[in-house]
């Protein structure tokens, strides 16, 4: 088979790029390949349109709509020939990625990439995979055995998978001290996964849907090749809290490749909580809540987070539940168990299961209620464990040896308490469990999603040939008794379950005794609940949602400039409105020269100083800079800043011509020689007196948090805090001011870890207003304006200069207005530079012409 992937992209925007696909139907692309990044700090260019006089394809004109899997392995078992000389292939039923095929769209071309169970030899591989691709559209991933042990059984199932199941590598028998060589093997598989993506994409058309911890950095490659690639991970495994993931030596990495995707999906809103809890304090990204979604800004992109717990096959189910084989092996065990209450577990046999915990409960169940013995049993099916090594062993030892004391202890002649049964069983020998059994205990310490439960449900509502079977009328209300786990994922959705926590043996036993003596009544009523959820949200309705999140999260791909930053796994993509763009520095330079009469307009807080800098004073550079534009005649220099008048006092009393506005535009000061004025009127602060005892209870109770006060305001600020609490307390404070201060002349606002209670009209676009009326007065229209600002309470100035250089008197004709926010954020400002250091290095650039250049002054 002819390798379709490509690692030089500039192959890919040469005049003759090859083709991805081929006749087979997968893969082909109707059009031209638009432009890709090739380098670091490159724009890449989106074409909207193609040529009509292009080379001819051999592509249909009509192309179905793709979407590409990937996964660890894929939705199909190899078979060795009995004659052992070759290999053929079977769907694998069981397999989420085939089931969630009947919840897409069937106009929807489905392709899978993953790796096979078996072992293929390599000179096997080119057949084996050309059979895959054409019989079944898959694209095998062939990994070497010693990479796939590493990869696989090293640092996926030793280390990173105990991690997110909230176990800590304390010590070498725990799971095992990390291993970079385990790392770097990890990143090799991921990078052989996007090679084998990019041999079916189509970048511009083709939806990529990455499941699972396996492949948690192959975002971050893809992403690389395809900057508007459309991207989906879903996470189907617990994701552990912040004090856990913080232990992850890599964890900044595995963040950042997560937020390459579009669209990452989670089981349950703690594992989605604790992700994004983990983006705050790691990444210090924000995230918000917005009609519904929940997204995280992501170097302006959103990333859309989705919680959605994945469901089971029904149809799969139902048609094993008719089967003949099923109704003879429920009767069988019908008869098995007679006058026997069945308690069932199914569960691998591995740490996190709890089946230990889930057999001492019974033992005590026993213990204490004498009646039940000889009358209530428990069929415990351990499945084989999915990874291997010690721990394994010792879950398999110590569940043999307490089922071997109860039996012992509370065994009768015929009968046995407690049957487990440590062999694969079929599907349909597994659901015939289900049928008969009165109540389903899954009991894990911690697990991802555990679909046993939905299982057990549908099973126990039965169909008329099971009625038949097992001499039940088909008219009696169905009845079932779950007891679940309060650590896995599917008991927020389980609402007719009775929650435990395994950890609390005595808990448990409880549970199994309360579900022995409960009522036919509320059997039927906790049956129905967990029914109609599990019954409306299967696996079709799971993966219909996911793919049309999807689809919404990337609508705005074609309409956004792209940018490059960073190398390796710190790889980001700046994603950009078409109107908002990177401030070039020669590109203000030039402007600035070929003007006469500029008004500059600079935010101090955060944007001339970083927000949380110790050192809050300027440093020398800072006011190098100022003194020079300060120096130059042509120029109206304003400095704005949320401190109070006697610290800027201090700090900028340095130039006769620097106009100085402190407590965000409240007061103004001329020049150093004169009076500071109050920008608008104000009543009274008696309001302060009302604010400020509310502001000391929240500070009291929020460890790292203070109190600013200034002549016109009150600013709470938390930056020192607990990023989750001090938000918290943050919201509940605002939502206290506003209630409290509701009648009085005050703004209560939030910013970047604060909030602030300030009289109404006092804002930053004041002070731009006072600016332009300053020129006006002077005759002066300006033809150059700089406004840099760097948080919320600056937009009032972007506001102000956007509208005059639209529509105002103020400005010359040719005049270039230059408002330029820093970040990349929705703002009104036209520009943005990255940070303090790329915004001074840009004042250091004008203000070096002003130092090289002779003027006369104009604004006299």
């Amino acid at each position: 088979m002819v390798s379709r992937s490509y690692s030089n992209l500039l192959d890919l925007i040469s005049c003759d790029s090859p083709k991805i696909g081929d006749s087979t139907g997968v893969g082909n692309v109707s059009k031209r390949l638009t432009r890709v990044m090739t380098a670091a700090g490159i724009i890449s260019e989106l074409e909207e349109e193609y040529s009509t006089s292009s080379t001819a394809s051999d592509a249909p004109s009509v192309q179905r709509e793709k979407l590409i899997i990937v996964s660890n392995q894929l939705p199909v078992r190899a078979h060795r020939r009995t004659d052992g000389t070759g290999w053929y292939f079977t769907w694998d039923e069981d397999s989420l990625l085939l089931q969630l095929k009947d919840g897409l769209d069937d106009n929807l071309d489905v392709t899978y990439v993953g790796c096979l169970r078996e072992e293929i030899d390599m000179r096997e591989q080119d057949e084996v995979a050309q059979i895959l691709l054409d019989t079944f559209n898959c694209i095998p991933a062939f990994l070497p055995a010693d990479l796939l042990s590493k990869f696989y059984h090293g640092f996926c199932k030793q280390y990173l998978w105990p991690l997110f199941h909230y176990m800590l590598p304390l010590s070498p028998d725990l799971g095992g001290r990390f291993d970079q060589s385990l790392w770097r093997a990890y990143v090799s598989v991921n990078k052989i996964f996007a090679d084998k993506v990019m041999e079916v994409l189509n970048p511009e058309e083709d939806f990529v849907w990455v499941h699972d911890y396996h492949l948690m950095v192959l975002p971050t490659f893809l992403r690389k090749r395809f900057n508007r690639l459309k991207l989906g991970f879903f996470l189907h495994s617990p994701f552990p809290s912040s004090e856990i993931y913080r232990t992850l030596p890599i964890r900044d990495e595995i963040l950042r490749a997560l937020l390459n995707a579009d669209l990452i999906g989670f089981h349950t809103f703690d594992y989605a909580r604790h992700f994004l809890s983990c983006c705050s304090r790691l990444l210090g990204v924000t995230y918000q809540s917005k009609r519904g979604y929940i997204g995280v800004e992501y170097y302006g992109r959103t990333v859309s987070i989705k919680i959605l717990p994945v469901g089971i096959h029904m149809e799969q189910l139902k048609q094993v539940m008719d089967n003949e084989e099923t109704g003879l092996q429920a009767a069988k065990l019908c008869e098995s168990f007679k006058n026997l209450v069945v308690l069932l577990g199914v569960d691998d046999m591995d740490i996190f299961k709890g089946i230990s915990l889930k057999l001492l409960a019974m033992e005590q169940l026993l213990e204490q209620h004498a009646n039940w013995r000889g009358k209530v049993v428990l069929v415990q099916i351990a499945n084989p464990a999915r990874g291997r090594g010690r721990d394994v062993q010792e879950v398999q030892a110590e569940t043999h040896s307490i089922v071997e004391r109860i039996n012992k202890k509370f065994g009768l002649p015929g009968y046995d308490p407690v049957l487990l049964i440590d062999k694969p069983l079929q599907f349909y020998e597994r659901v015939a469990y289900y049928v008969i059994a009165d109540c389903c205990l899954v009991t894990a310490v911690r697990d991802g999603m555990n679909l046993i439960p939905y299982e057990y449900t549908i099973s126990r509502y039965g169909n008329c040939r099971l009625d038949q079977v097992l001499g039940l009328d088909p008219l009696s209300p169905k009845k079932s008794v779950l007891v679940v786990s309060e650590f896995i994922g599917c008991s927020p959705s389980l609402s007719g379950a009775i929650r435990v926590n395994p950890w609390n043996v005595e808990s448990v036993s409880e549970a199994m005794y309360s579900a022995l003596c409960m009522g036919d009544m509320e059997r039927q009523l906790r049956h129905e609940k967990n029914y109609w959820y599990v019954s409306t949200h299967d696996v079709s309705y799971w993966a219909n949602s996911f793919v049309q999140d999807l689809e919404r999260a990337c609508k705005d791909h074609g309409k956004r400039r792209c940018w490059s930053v960073g190398f390796g796994l710190t790889y980001r993509i700046v994603a950009l409105d078409p109107n908002f763009r990177k401030l070039s520095v020669e590109h203000i330079v030039s402007a600035y020269r070929r003007s006469r009469n500029r008004a500059i307009l600079l935010d101090y807080d955060g944007a001339l100083m970083p927000q949380f800098s110790v050192n809050k004073g300027p440093t020398e550079e800072v006011l190098k800079v100022i003194t020079s534009l300060c120096r130059d005649p042509h120029n109206t220099v304003y400095i704005v800043s949320g401190l109070d008048k006697e610290t800027m006092s201090r700090w900028f009393s340095f130039s006769e011509r620097l106009v100085i506005a402190a407590e965000h535009g409240y007061l103004i000061r001329k020049n150093n020689e004169s009076e500071w004025e109050t920008t608008v009127p104000v009543i009274g602060f008696e309001w302060k007196q009302i604010a400020e005892p509310i502001m000391k209870l929240y500070t009291e109770t929020t460890d790292g948090a203070a109190i600013e006060a200034t002549e016109s305001a009150l600013v709470w600020q938390y930056q020192y805090a607990d990023p989750d609490f001090g938000s918290c307390q943050a919201k509940e404070l605002l939502s206290h001011l506003e209630s409290v201060l509701s009648n009085e002349p005050v703004t209560v606002k939030t910013g970047p870890r604060i909030v602030e209670v300030k009289p109404q009209g006092v804002t930053k676009g004041l002070v731009a207003e006072r600016l332009l009326s300053e020129l006006e007065e002077k005759s002066v229209r300006a033809d150059f304006v700089l406004c840099i600002g760097d948080d919320r309470s600056d937009e009032d100035m972007f506001e102000v200069i956007n509208q005059a250089a639209a529509a105002g008197p103020f400005l010359s004709p040719v005049a270039e207005v230059f408002a330029c926010t820093m970040g990349q954020k929705p703002s009104k400002a036209k520009y943005y530079l990255e940070d303090s250091s790329e915004i001074l290095r840009m004042l250091q650039g004008i203000a070096n012409f002003s130092d090289s250049s002779s003027s006369t002054p104009l604004l006299a």
